[in-house]
């Protein structure tokens, strides 16, 4: 198939997937823990063993994910089912009620979530190509914050007029969003060899991924997997618990102070993002992700400094850096790890299902020391876990941006192992 001419990174109908997609993603995410702590009167422990079922259902899906994604071309179909699977059980906990109920929707959940992140990368690599992709994935996350922002805003409104239930409401909104959006990217303009990493000078062969053992033999991409299960085992636990803290002071108003703080966050993640988009390339990948990783450290240890609602939601704040550099970051690196293998979305899947393992055993960590010590003593462990992840980071990770520049400018190969 010949080169599809890309239509720059401005691409309407993704802008407007990412943005609606944004709380789809997970479900209820945040709000599930206040949920289940405001309305059945669940403990700190057996939200976190829910979150974290979900969290492990959706390691497994990721990879076997990511491969699909590779080999699909209904790319955006996939997206569109997924959206109905998620948004659906997510709205069957209004009327659940048992322990294992609850855990099987939010299985359902994390496997249906594990389809996005690979996807929209590999639709943004179809259709920008290499050179653009570090200018479209940040801006692909910064309507994707801009939806989150949003949400959270009318979340906390509507949360306050109506209590935790409006929440179900939004996400019905969100996901019919989606679906427009979704089925209006245009579907010629996605180049599916691009879309799976395989360089320009691959174009006159027929399509030759690289064998699976080449990504095993990737040091880079293995201490890239650890630093991201180090980031997410640091950060998942962190915005729940507080939310947490907050529904405990004012149960009634546990969901609106909670969107307040996601709603701080996502303020100050687009920024982040678009910063991503404009120096990535210019200043490289590892002096943002390292900034990404301090913050993280910093904002752990800030929360147990005060109980105050308006301090929870002011260190919230920083939320918005960390998060919002490492969301536009990890696709760009796992790109530039992968470049030219035709193996970039399944890579992508199983770096995600690393992402995955961090948050599971971030929410279940971090509920059993708050029910054996404290909300300080968890926020505290968190912090630890992210200044080790920046220690690895910083001392054992080269600059990719750098890695795939080499790549590009190396001999085209002449073996390759299929599969």
């Amino acid at each position: 198939m010949p080169p599809v001419t890309a239509p720059g990174i401005r691409v309407p109908a993704l802008d407007a997937l990412n943005f609606f997609l944004a709380d789809v993603h997970g479900g209820l995410g945040p709000y599930l823990a206040v949920y289940l702590l405001a309305v059945p009167g669940w403990n700190a422990a057996d939200i976190g063993i829910v979150m974290s079922i979900a969290g492990i259902c959706g390691i497994v899906a990721q990879t076997p994910a990511g491969a699909l994604i590779d080999a699909a071309r209904a790319k955006r179909t996939i997206v569109a089912v997924a959206a109905l699977v998620v948004t659906a059980c997510s709205l069957l906990l209004v009327w659940l009620k048992s322990f294992w109920a609850v855990a099987a929707s939010q299985a359902a959940v994390g496997i249906g979530g594990a389809v996005f992140g690979p996807a929209i990368a590999a639709i943004s690599l179809g259709i920008v190509g290499h050179r653009a992709f570090a200018a479209r994935t940040g801006r692909n996350e910064a309507f994707n914050h801009a939806g989150n922002a949003v949400a959270a805003a009318v979340a906390a409104v509507a949360a306050h007029q109506f209590g935790p239930i409006a929440v179900f409401f939004l996400l019905a909104g969100m996901a019919a969003g989606t679906l427009v959006s979704v089925l209006a990217v245009p579907g010629h303009a996605i180049d599916h060899e691009a879309a799976r990493g395989l360089p320009e000078r691959e174009r006159a062969t027929p399509e030759r991924p690289s064998s699976f053992k080449a990504l095993l033999d990737n040091r880079p991409l293995l201490v890239f997997t650890f630093c991201v299960v180090l980031f997410h085992l640091a950060n998942a636990a962190m915005l729940p618990l507080v939310g947490q803290k907050l529904a405990l002071q004012n149960r009634n108003e546990g969901t609106a102070l909670m969107s307040l703080c996601i709603l701080a966050a996502q303020i100050v993640m687009v920024p982040m993002a678009m910063l991503v988009a404009r120096k990535a390339d210019s200043w490289g990948r590892k002096p943002l992700f390292l900034a990404g990783l301090l913050i993280l450290s910093v904002r752990g240890a800030l929360y147990t400094m005060s109980d105050d609602p308006a301090w929870l939601v002011d260190v919230q704040l920083l939320d918005g850096v960390g998060a919002g550099l490492f969301g536009a970051l990890m696709p760009l690196i796992v790109s530039d790890l992968t470049w030219g293998t035709g193996r970039f979305n399944v890579s992508l899947g199983a770096v995600s299902a690393g992402q995955g393992v961090g948050a599971a055993l971030s929410t279940t960590i971090a509920g059993l020391i708050v029910v054996t010590a404290g909300y300080s003593p968890a926020f505290l462990t968190l912090a630890a876990i992210a200044a080790a992840g920046l220690a690895l980071y910083w001392l054992v990770m080269p600059e990719t941006r750098d890695l795939r520049i080499a790549k590009a400018d190396a001999p085209a190969p002449v073996t390759v192992v299929g599969g």
